[in-house]
């Protein structure tokens, strides 16, 4: 499976109100596994970028200067998540606001290139009810390490939200997840694992526990006059020959 986990800057919050998207930040995953590829992409907003967004993600309209205008890279975006499904933390924030420059720059829907998204917030309010579940919330809660993080980053943020997913999802993760044979970048499992060089332990009850389950078992047959389900199937109460 080809994950794409996505992130944005923007100069406010209101897509619809002639805010803008400046800075888009993408890592990708497959089989659970980051592949190492990556786009990160900084966009000339064609309009002022207000103090407060500022203080947020430390981009200035100045710093953006000569950067191309998002029209001039919607196809690099379109081509990178093709067909991918994205992860996203708030993703009806960021894919609004992709949606927009889309149309703004008159191409189809930018969700009809994609296989589906994934929203980290909504999942993690389902698993930490009643909790603080912003992106640093959750690096703290699940020992992701931000202390590098000192303002928002769209690539950044991207990089830490595929490691609080993998560790949201950790027990989607196989026993033989390691032993499966993977096409590089296909996103296809072989259909079989060859588990032959599993060993499973197998920890036998020592002669003290089988002798107090033993005992259990007769308190329990005591307690109920006989009338054990167990006794009547085994047709006799079955312990170690030390207690008969």
């Amino acid at each position: 499976m080809r994950q794409i986990i996505l992130d944005t800057e923007t100069t406010g919050l209101n897509a619809n109100g002639g805010d803008r998207l400046i800075e888009i930040g993408c890592v990708e995953m497959v089989n659970r596994r980051l592949t190492g590829r990556r786009l990160h992409l900084y966009v000339h907003p064609e309009r002022d970028i207000p103090e407060e967004a500022i203080a947020v993600h430390g981009i200035t309209l100045e710093s953006l200067i000569g950067k191309p205008k998002f029209a001039e890279v919607a196809h690099e975006i379109r081509e990178f998540v093709q067909d991918a499904e994205l992860i996203i933390h708030n993703a009806a924030f960021d894919m609004g606001f992709l949606e927009m420059e889309f149309q703004l720059a008159g191409l189809p829907s930018f969700r009809e290139c994609v296989g589906g998204v994934i929203d980290t917030l909504r999942e993690a309010r389902q698993m930490f009810p009643g909790k603080r579940n912003s992106l640093d919330a959750l690096c703290d809660r699940l020992g992701v390490s931000n202390a590098h993080r000192t303002l928002h980053g769209a690539l950044l943020d991207a990089e830490l939200l595929a490691e609080v997913y993998l560790a949201m999802t950790r027990g989607q993760n196989s026993l033989v997840i390691d032993m499966i044979d993977t096409s590089a970048g296909t996103g296809q499992t072989a259909s079989t694992a060859d588990l032959s060089a599993l060993t499973l332990p197998v920890l036998l009850a020592t002669d003290d526990e089988l002798s107090a389950h033993a005992s259990v078992l007769k308190e329990l047959d005591k307690a109920s006059g006989g009338r054990t389900v167990w006794k009547d199937l085994s047709g006799e109460l079955a312990a170690p020959a030390a207690l008969q």
